[in-house]
């Protein structure tokens, strides 16, 4: 047993101070991104624009959106697989996003050492599919408001 697991092991506090320092750094991360994409679509999104252009910039953030959670998954699993809890990234990967989806196959695991890290992830996944559900539904009101409008042209 490396000295890492025996600490670990006697002090499960450790192990949960550096999972909320990795989750703390995801959701900063994450609330950059979502503001950023957010500001994007606002800026970007018009009622008067043609309704392909209003789709084509819906599509844009939803997929920045889905993009961005690849991207904070990526920094939960690069330093499982760097450290060699979960040998090969392509595993810590799915590890990360088994958990982080809150998906629960448990195919792949950590060591008993660390397993406490894998509720960590899924509270972070809780956090940042909550909060990209937000920014959706305010986008999605929106294209609701411009639909409206639209209808309203239509019919007077």
């Amino acid at each position: 047993m490396t000295d890492a697991e025996t600490l670990i092991l006697t002090y499960p506090l450790a192990e949960m101070l550096i999972g909320l320092a990795i989750l703390s750094l995801v959701i900063l991360v994450h609330g950059v991104g979502v503001r950023l994409v957010y500001r994007h679509f606002t800026r970007r999104w018009s009622a008067d624009h043609a309704p392909w252009h209003r789709n084509a910039v819906l599509s844009v953030a939803t997929a920045s959106l889905a993009g961005l959670h690849l991207v904070v998954t990526l920094m939960w699993a690069w330093p499982i697989w760097w450290s060699g809890l979960i040998p090969g990234l392509r595993d810590a990967y799915y590890f990360v996003l088994e958990n982080y989806t809150t998906l629960g196959d448990n195919t792949v695991s950590l060591p008993p050492a660390w397993r406490l890290i894998g509720p960590v992830i899924a509270i972070s996944g809780l956090f940042n599919f909550g909060w990209t559900a937000s920014i959706f539904v305010n986008m999605m009101h929106d294209v609701g408001t411009a639909d409206r409008a639209e209808v309203r042209r239509e019919h007077h």
